[in-house]
């Protein structure tokens, strides 16, 4: 809220003009103040402002309406010392200078202060032009820039050049009025008009107010302190480019003939003498070039000049697809160094599992009454018209003799007077694999029928149905789904059960595989799998691999990582001891097999097993010992430690086996596991732990800001599960899009406003599967979560179509609450990211002088190349040659990339992916790189480039060079 004395004002009798109080002469006829007018009473003049339309609070409206109440006689004053402004006694800071109140002037003083004319103070000058007064180390007025001379007329143009400020800020708090007008002028642009605009600014807040008010409608600081007088651009006293410097800090353009900033105080510097129009880049000047004329339909919204204008020359380029300068060659990116504020998409906070699985639960059952009502009211059976009992529905739509039966028509092995029951005491041993190839799925029942609260969860329908209508909660792609499904089974023509049996009368086996059946199209999508996705679409828990076979990179077995075996163990009892699910991959993945060796063994290839416990007897010289359990519920391990083997003493057998032997469940040594298995799957099932779930889209580099960042909050010390789900390609319909490589990083972030990639904290491994996941123990503060996602090679959308790109799923599983905000990220994240990324897990090759080369492979299904340039005044061009690679494909179009990286730049060359998961793949690169003075590609490119294939709109996201 302004002062009393901004809004007081005097009329000239002459040509009507107002003027401020202070002023002895008319503003535009030079005619001096009527001793008439001077005595009387100024009063106010203001035009009335419409509160609402500027949304004034009543408190604002109030407070105007008594400022203006005041006449100049009604309080005690003050004047300035510097440019003898008269003040209220409130006031802390002068309204037209800012300069503080002078200490020491008692309420006397002030009350009996007058506006008078300067006296021959020695620290100021009044200018004869303006009559400000200004500093006395300036040779030019502060104001209207008009020299110190005692031979100035005082005249002035009839209509005012009014050079305009952008607004910095609204604040009403005197206290912050200086700095505000500081920043106005500091970060303001000039513009220059011969009349007045449609607007003026505010001199004090730098608020726009209309042309028809006179006073600020924020601060009430009168329209006559917010014009600044200055002569045309023609006028002799107007500074040329020739006479002026700018200001290292600010930019601003001041005379020589002051030697400190007039918006911020810096000293002039030698280098800041440097002509305008000829800036530099480390220690070499460039010479600049007049900015282009571009026609207002070829301007894009990077520039308002059209093209984009270079940070460094400020040139503007009219190539608005170019990313380096026309004239200096500096990288476009330096353009995007302070990118705006991200808007948050939307925000959560992460709940209790338990809660929401009750707040879903009711709701569904909701559902359930209505429908089974419908029912009772019609007297019908309830028909799943969305999966109905046909042939489509089934493994094999052409198999014959196949009847759809509800449960009291089904033939079972239990006693005819045993009641069907959706589940008594769930148990490993009800679980029977029909003629269909679900292991993946039975074994991950196997495992949770070890806890009969995890079959409970599932089952949202928990008593047996007359009308025949069921609920199971399952998480699909990382979302949660209530699936509802009738009780018509597929049974063959004798009327047992075609494919899971239900053993002991009990529903909830068949029931919960054709909720499966239904969500994946039919029971021929739950042909093949992995007990991981059975146990994640279970519980909707956190799950990770944990790979028992030495991963390699591509065919290359010299690259192959080296197996901790204690390490591996070590992971297995912790996790059996936290209670987590387990299930085992036989032969999977890429191991050789011998279909004879393991048939002698008992053991089935490319087939899942439940890992049901897991102990250490090594401390005492004995074995490491696995449980597990095999879905069909017969052929169990004939090797080491099976039910028969001569190693058991009675010790070990009454620990290991003490209700005696189990058909299909069978011990088996560690480093027989190690051999004939796979990977050993870990299903993180907590308690008390609280989880979000973000949908999103996976683009490639075209579209970064499409890519699912989240920035998270963390109030206190937690651990942290991260898990990325793509869309499933198990459907009956073989021409959905192939799944993309998944990868999730998470880095360290210091700003709200403006989250930027940070130090790497974690990152998954990039992999061709339905969904990757990693971990992290995190301290309180901010980080930034990144999805990333670039094998697109089966995907053709339109340009900007980014809703035909795959849809994901990211899903955060904490022990303590998180606050988590799905963000638009920098245009530049994903560069930025795997930047970081390639920096801190990848091979570093230091290559000359100034340059570093860094590969990342391990833990990742290709390659990526990142170069620095860490030259201040040479370009690096850098030829990268993976053509001899194979089953790839590269982010760039081709295997072969020539680059020129800017001084002091980063640049990610080429990301190659493996092409299909289901074939091996090997990498083969050559790095040539050379150093020259100015930029572009000389002999290896065409003319005028610095990037070959050209960074089209399509990877600019991902290759453009960043700053370092």
């Amino acid at each position: 809220m302004g002062t009393i004395a901004s809004v007081l004002q005097w009329k000239c009798v002459i040509c009507l003009q107002v003027n401020p109080t202070e002023k002895s002469c008319c503003f535009n006829c030079g005619a001096k103040r009527s001793c008439t007018i001077e005595k009387e009473e100024v009063r106010p003049m203001c035009s009335p402002v419409n509160f609402e339309e500027n949304n004034r609070s009543s408190k604002n409206h109030s407070q105007l309406k008594h400022s203006v109440s005041y006449s100049s006689s009604s309080s005690a004053k003050w004047t300035c010392p510097h440019c003898l402004f008269l003040n209220v006694a409130s006031a802390q800071d002068c309204m037209t200078c800012m300069t503080s109140k002078p200490k020491g002037i008692s309420a006397s003083q002030e009350q009996n202060q007058t506006l008078q004319q300067p006296n021959n103070n020695s620290s100021t000058w009044s200018c004869k032009r303006c009559t400000f007064s200004n500093l006395i180390d300036l040779h030019c007025c502060e104001v209207c820039e008009a020299p110190r001379s005692p031979n100035i007329p005082l005249t002035l143009p009839r209509k005012p050049i009014i050079v305009k400020y952008g607004t910095s800020g609204l604040d009403s708090d005197n206290n912050h009025s200086k700095e505000a007008a500081v920043n106005g002028r500091k970060n303001g642009t000039v513009v220059v008009n011969h009349q007045y605009d449609a607007s003026w600014t505010c001199k004090k807040c730098t608020l726009i107010n209309p042309i028809g008010e006179n006073v600020c409608s924020a601060c009430s600081c009168s329209q006559l302190y917010s014009e600044k007088k200055v002569e045309s651009q023609g006028s002799a006293h107007s500074p040329t480019k020739k006479d002026t410097w700018s200001c290292p800090q600010c930019t601003l353009l001041n005379s020589h003939s002051i030697s400190k900033c007039r918006a911020c105080k810096t000293a002039m510097t030698p280098q800041s003498q440097t002509k305008v129009g000829t800036p530099t880049i480390g220690s070499s000047p460039i010479p600049s070039s007049p900015a282009r004329n571009i026609p207002s339909s070829k301007r894009t919204p990077n520039s308002p000049m059209g093209g984009w204008q270079c940070s460094a020359c400020t040139f503007h380029n009219k190539k608005s697809k170019s990313y380096s300068c026309e004239i200096c060659q500096s990288s476009r990116s330096l353009t995007a160094l302070s990118p705006p504020a991200p808007a948050a998409i939307s925000r959560h906070e992460s709940e209790p599992s338990a809660s929401l699985r009750h707040t879903e639960e009711e709701q569904a059952r909701l559902k359930w009454k209505r429908i089974v009502g419908f029912c009772r009211t019609s007297g019908d059976k309830f028909v799943d018209d969305s999966f109905l009992p046909t042939g489509r529905s089934l493994h094999n739509s052409t198999q014959e003799g196949v009847q759809w039966l509800r449960p009291s028509q089904i033939v079972s092995s239990a006693a005819s007077h045993v009641k069907w029951a959706v589940f008594r005491t769930p148990l490993p041993s009800d679980i029977s694999q029909g003629i269909l190839g679900d292991c993946w799925l039975l074994s991950a029942l196997a495992v949770l029928a070890e806890r009969d609260e995890l079959v409970q969860n599932v089952m949202v329908t928990r008593e047996v149905c007359n009308e025949g209508a069921y609920q199971i909660r399952l998480c699909k792609d990382g979302m949660w789904r209530t699936v509802l499904v009738d009780d018509l089974l597929p049974c063959d023509q004798r009327g047992h059960l075609l494919y899971s049996q239900a053993k002991r009368k009990q529903l909830w086996v068949p029931l919960i595989e054709k909720a499966m059946a239904k969500i994946h199209g039919g029971y021929g999508a739950l042909v093949s799998g992995r007990s991981i996705e059975g146990l994640a679409s279970l519980t909707g828990a956190p799950c990770e691999s944990i790979s028992l076979q030495p991963s390699t990179n591509g065919s290359n077995r010299e690259e192959a990582e080296v197996l901790d075996e204690d390490l591996i163990w070590a992971r297995l009892l912790s996790s059996r001891t936290a209670g987590f699910l387990m299930g085992a991959s036989c032969g999977g993945g890429t191991m050789k097999i011998d279909e004879e060796e393991y048939r002698q063994k008992g053991l089935r290839p490319r087939h899942a097993y439940s890992l049901l416990d897991v102990l250490d007897f090594s401390s005492k010289g004995g074995p490491r010992l696995l449980r597990m359990r095999n879905p069909w519920g017969h052929f169990s391990w004939r090797g080491d430690w099976a039910d028969d083997s001569k190693l058991w003493n009675p010790e070990l057998r009454a620990i290991c086996m003490p209700h005696g032997d189990v058909e299909g469940v069978f011990w088996i040594s560690f480093q027989d596991t190690l051999v004939f298995f796979d990977c050993i799957d870990v299903c993180k099932v907590r308690s008390g732990w609280s989880e979000v779930r973000l949908p999103g889209l996976l683009p490639p580099c075209a579209f970064s800001d499409h890519v699912l960042a989240v920035l998270v909050t963390v109030v206190e010390p937690t651990e942290l599960d991260l898990s990325l789900f793509q869309e499933g390609s198990r459907h009956t319909d073989r021409s959905q899009r192939s799944p993309v490589d998944l990868c999730v990083a998470l880095y360290r972030t210091g700003s709200v406003a403006a989250p930027q990639i940070g130090q790497l904290v974690v990152h998954s491994r990039r992999q061709l599967r339905g969904f990757v996941a990693t971990n992290a123990f995190l301290e309180p503060g901010l980080y930034l979560i990144v999805c990333l996602a670039f094998n697109h090679w089966d995907l053709n959308p339109v340009e900007g179509a980014v809703t035909h790109y795959p849809p994901c799923v990211l899903a955060l599983h904490s022990s303590k609450r998180l606050l988590v905000e799905h963000i638009t990220p920098s245009p530049f994240v994903l560069a930025d990211g795997l930047i970081s990324l390639t920096m801190a897990k990848g091979q570093r090759y230091e290559g000359r002088e100034g340059m570093t080369a860094y590969y990342l492979t391990q833990g990742w299904a290709g390659l990526v190349v990142t170069v620095e340039n860490r030259h201040a005044d040479k370009w690096l061009q850098v030829r990268c040659d993976c053509q001899e690679s194979f089953n790839v494909v590269s982010t760039r179009g081709a295997l072969l990339t020539v680059d020129a990286i800017p001084p002091l730049h980063r640049q990610v060359l080429l990301v190659l992916t493996q092409l299909e998961g289901g074939g091996g793949f090997s990498i083969a690169h050559r790095l040539i790189h050379r150093l020259s003075p100015q930029g572009g590609l000389n002999d290896w490119g065409p003319p005028g480039e610095s990037h070959q294939p050209l960074l089209t709109s399509a990877v600019t996201g991902l290759h453009t060079p960043r700053p370092i």
